[in-house]
C-alpha cells in the first residue's frame, strides 16, 4: 500500500513538473515573439536563452548565436555554438563561426569555415571573403584564384559594404575584387608597384567613391615615389 501511494505521488510530481515546464516554454515563446515585435535585442536573447534551457534544440541555439553575432557580440555567439568545424553544422552555424572569427581577428580559423560554406554553396561573396583572408594569411596564390572567380562571376547588382569611414558605404562587388587584386599583385611582387596600381585604378573606374581603394592607391604611389627617389640617391 505504501509503495502504491509513493508511486502515485511520484507520478503526480512528474506530471506537475512537466506541466510547469510546458507552461514556461509557452510563456517564453510568447515573450520571444513580443520582444521581436518590439525590436528588443536583449529581450530576444533572454527569451531564447530560457527556451534553450527549458527545451534545447539545435535550431534555437543557432538562432541565439545569430542574434548575438548581429548584435556585435561575437564571443558570445561562438560560446553558444563553438568554434570547431563540424560537418553536421547548419549553414547558419557555419556562417556565424566564419564571420564571428573574422571579426575577432582570427583569419585562419575563419577561413576554414568560409571554405566549408563555399563548398556547400559557392558565391562571389564567399570568394571575396576567402580572398581577403588569404591575403592576410599570406596565401597569395589561393587569393588570386578566388579573385579571378569573383571578377568573372560578380554581377553589376552585387554590392559590398565598407566601414573604414564613419559613414559606411557600398561599392560594386567587382570593384572590391579589383582592389583585392591590387593588394594581391603588390604582395606577389613588391617591386612591380605599377601593376598593383593598375588593378586599383580598375576598381576606381567602377566606383570612383571607393575610399579604401583611393587610400591604397595613395599608399602605393607614396611607396613608388620613395623607391624612385632612393634610386636617384
Amino acid at each position: 500500500m505504501k509503495k502504491t501511494v509513493l508511486l502515485l505521488l511520484l507520478l503526480v510530481g512528474f506530471s506537475g513538473i512537466s506541466q510547469t515546464n510546458n507552461a514556461l516554454v509557452e510563456h517564453y515563446k510568447a515573450y520571444y515573439k513580443e520582444m521581436r515585435l518590439q525590436g528588443d535585442v536583449n529581450g530576444v536573447i533572454g527569451a531564447l536563452t530560457h527556451l534553450n534551457v527549458l527545451s534545447p534544440s539545435k535550431e534555437r541555439r543557432d538562432t541565439l548565436a545569430f542574434v548575438y553575432m548581429n548584435n556585435g557580440q561575437h564571443m558570445q555567439a561562438l560560446n553558444t555554438i563553438g568554434v570547431e568545424k563540424n560537418a553536421d553544422d547548419s549553414d547558419l552555424a557555419v556562417q556565424i563561426k566564419a564571420f564571428s572569427l573574422k571579426s575577432l581577428n582570427q583569419p585562419k580559423r575563419a577561413l576554414e569555415h568560409f571554405e566549408e560554406l563555399n563548398s556547400r554553396n559557392p558565391s562571389p561573396y564567399l570568394a571575396y571573403e576567402m580572398a581577403d583572408l588569404k591575403i592576410q594569411t599570406g596565401d597569395i596564390s589561393g587569393a588570386t584564384t578566388n579573385i579571378e572567380y569573383g571578377i568573372a562571376n560578380a554581377t553589376d547588382e552585387m554590392k559590398y559594404a565598407f566601414y573604414e569611414r564613419q559613414q559606411p558605404y557600398e561599392v560594386p562587388l567587382k570593384a572590391a575584387f579589383y582592389h583585392l587584386k591590387g593588394l594581391a599583385d603588390f604582395n606577389k611582387d613588391r617591386e612591380n608597384i605599377d601593376a598593383a596600381i593598375a588593378s586599383i585604378d580598375e576598381a576606381l573606374k567602377i566606383a570612383p567613391n571607393f575610399n579604401l581603394a583611393s587610400l591604397s592607391k595613395q599608399a602605393l604611389e607614396s611607396r613608388r615615389k620613395e623607391a624612385t627617389e632612393g634610386t636617384k640617391n
